[in-house]
């Protein structure tokens, strides 16, 4: 698959904003903070999405919320995910956000399938109740439109096969007036597990008229131009595919150019990367520390959970994998990565292997009576969160 066998592709079109290539990086919690999108955007152009934020702690004027909006200098657009299920505080939130120029996208989620999050009647869950999803979209929408910041939508298929919903809130986020929907082809009761289900994503695309983009199963650059020659997405989003390999981005710049190279680092460039990637994360914490060497610990630690990504078929020992994985200082992580043999090949047996999480489908967690009426529009009782990230 090329580029050239592909429809016509434009760029993105957010609010002022051209998006080429028209990728996006999804927001993981824990994942997609300003260090991370720093080291993605070196790759390759997109967009690329912050950490979740709730309306509520918001509004509140949570402290570790206020902190995780944050965006480099140069971050264009600064793109926004917010977490709500109460129409007037998503309205309140979206207004704080455009009155204070934090940021020029708003995504709104509807596709988390976390038990704390759809027990509650929040993320996946909330678009069967169509009403509530409708009037919620359109605060938001209505609250943005007079400073120009686009609004966008992420959700599931459903709740699970037998409760779909994403074709009728696709044209219930269209009439209330976003700019794209993004939509990824699992439902929430498949969480992470099986296969996405791109021909779900090809029958919401022939159901509107404003940009879709899909979501799933894009491990590798090729990945992208399938589901665009099988869909007919406007866009992509990626998400697990990236962990680990943040240098996705620069071969999907190259696909969507129509350009065959791809990235087959060595275990010497992977290290470089490893290295810098800790280096931003540090610099990242040392802005929010009270003093450099706790920012420096903060910055190497939030680097852990990254290593095995990044090592995942490299024969590296576990005793080196672990000391990697437990470091506190960047000289500590010059001395593990000048350890590894730098002219090891990259390990294509890895290509288009899932990565990050991976779980098994189960029954979605729901508040008791949710599935019975989808025109009830009452606010689920204890569904807002006070802690932003997922």
């Amino acid at each position: 698959m090329t580029a050239s066998t592909l429809p016509a592709l434009r760029p993105l079109t957010l609010g002022q904003y051209q998006v080429w290539p028209p990728v996006v990086l999804a927001p993981m919690a824990g994942i997609t903070n300003v260090g991370f999108r720093r080291l993605c955007r070196e790759q390759g152009g997109g967009i690329y999405v912050c950490e979740m934020i709730t309306t509520r702690a918001l509004v509140e004027r949570n402290p570790k919320t206020l902190r995780m909006i944050a965006f480099g200098a140069d971050e264009q657009p600064r793109s926004l995910q917010l977490y709500g299920t109460d129409p007037e505080i998503t309205a309140a939130a979206v207004r704080i956000v455009v009155e204070r120029d934090l940021a020029d996208h708003i995504d709104l989620n509807f596709g988390c399938p976390v038990p704390k999050v759809t027990r509650r009647g929040g993320g996946a869950a909330l678009p069967w109740r169509r009403r509530l999803f409708a009037r919620l979209v359109r605060a938001a929408v209505d609250a943005a439109s007079p400073a120009g910041v686009p609004v966008t939508v992420k959700m599931r298929k459903g709740i699970d096969d037998d409760h779909l919903t994403y074709v009728e809130a696709g044209l219930a986020a269209q009439e209330a007036g976003v700019a794209a929907v993004a939509l990824h082809g699992r439902t929430a009761a498949q969480r992470y597990s099986g296969t996405a289900d791109w021909d779900a994503i090809a029958t919401l695309k022939q159901a509107l008229d404003v940009p879709v983009l899909g979501n799933g199963d894009i491990w590798e650059a090729d990945d992208a131009l399938r589901m665009v020659a099988h869909t007919g997405v406007d866009g992509v989003v990626v998400g697990r595919g990236c962990l680990g390999r943040p240098w996705l981005f620069a071969d999907l710049e190259a696909a969507f150019n129509g350009r065959p190279e791809r990235r087959l680092p060595s275990l010497g460039e992977v290290a470089v990367t490893m290295r810098r990637h800790a280096e931003l994360l540090v610099d990242q914490f040392v802005a929010g520390a009270r003093n450099s060497t706790r920012g420096e610990r903060d910055g190497c630690t939030d680097f852990r959970k990254h290593v095995a990504w990044y090592l995942k078929g490299f024969p590296v020992g576990g005793e080196l994998r672990r000391s990697l994985a437990m470091i506190e200082s960047l000289a500590q992580l010059d001395d593990l990565l000048g350890k590894l043999d730098p002219a090891e090949p990259f390990p294509v047996a890895t290509l288009g292997q899932p990565r990050g999480r991976t779980n098994s489908p189960g029954k979605v967690a729901l508040p008791e009576g949710w599935l019975a009426s989808r025109d009830d529009d009452t606010v689920p009782e204890g569904a807002e969160m006070d802690d932003s990230g997922g």
